[in-house]
């Protein structure tokens, strides 16, 4: 079944037509003994561009698949440099349960001022010298009567010195199976390879695992055989013509001339949303369904 995308903007144009008050109504209802687990996930949140994506277009994708959580990766949401605790309570706000972030985590010294106190983020949690680093990396959501692990994983290639993420994964794994089958994964990556490489050591003991970092969605969305839904990239949410987010013309004038050029993001112009959302059964906590999600001005919003 195809929405189109811009009558689909206009059904749900003003934000009063779905409130927090309904939404919670549609969560108890979705986990009732039975039914199926549903996962929102929005990846990379980029700059203010991106945050308008969330704000417009995160009550329709609510309305359309009617999930009892929303997880979004918001590393790059302060101009793509780590987030501002204005912006992480906007998310919440908007009916976010959990924010994963990545190698960008630190980039936004606000952070240093509310991680200790802020229950809806994760960092990642394989750094080096973990229990001296703020914050945690990983979160057990309790959506009425259902439990869900989030996990924040970095790989290791070519993104700094960071901790082993496979035994890392296995260890918070083991801690959270103590509360749920439930277990969600974002593994912020580089490397197509080491992300595969995740996705098929977790097999059967995640529920998901999904990539971020590389802001381009893949079209490898699947079910693993022992279970676990799996995604190389879910892509990002921010400015649509540019590159990964930014101003095309400076990250052009790199590659061309090898200079160093300052990337920006932009502060308006047209949107791109990439989300994806993971069914799971509601004991097991295996993968029944992955769908990739994505909106922009050439694509049709799909169901």
């Amino acid at each position: 079944m195809y929405f189109d995308f811009f009558k689909l903007n206009s059904i749900f144009q003003q934000p009063s037509l779905l409130t927090m008050e309904s939404t919670d109504k549609i969560r108890e209802i979705n986990t009732r003994r039975g039914a199926p687990v549903k996962i929102l996930f929005i990846g990379d949140v980029s700059g203010t561009v991106g945050q308008k994506m969330v704000h417009d277009y995160l009550p329709q994708l609510r309305q359309v698949y009617k999930p009892q959580v929303i997880i979004l990766n918001g590393e790059n949401a302060a101009e793509g440099r780590g987030i501002t605790e204005k912006i992480y309570k906007e998310f919440l706000t908007q009916g976010v349960d959990c924010i994963t972030m990545g190698n960008h985590t630190w980039d936004n010294y606000d952070l240093f001022n509310f991680i200790e106190e802020a229950t809806h983020i994760i960092r990642p949690a394989n750094y080096e010298n973990n229990d001296l680093i703020p914050g945690v990396g990983m979160r057990i959501i309790k959506i009425n009567k259902q439990k869900i692990a989030v996990i924040n994983l970095t790989g290791r290639s070519y993104m700094g010195s960071f901790d082993d993420p496979f035994r890392v994964g296995d260890e918070l794994i083991a801690q959270a199976k103590k509360e749920t089958n439930q277990i969600f994964i974002d593994f912020h990556a580089e490397a197509t390879s080491e992300k595969q490489a995740a996705g098929w050591y977790f097999d059967g003991k995640a529920s998901a695992v999904v990539g971020t970092h590389t802001h381009v969605q893949t079209n490898d969305a699947r079910i693993l055989p022992k279970g676990t839904a799996y995604q190389t990239d879910v892509g990002m949410t921010g400015f649509y013509n540019g590159i990964l987010g930014m101003e095309k013309e400076a990250i052009i004038e790199n590659f061309r001339t090898q200079m160093p050029t300052r990337f920006t993001t932009p502060e308006s112009g047209s949107g791109q949303l990439n989300a994806c959302l993971v069914e799971t059964d509601d004991k097991t906590g295996q993968a029944k369904k992955i769908q990739p999600i994505r909106i922009d001005e050439d694509t049709l919003f799909m169901d």
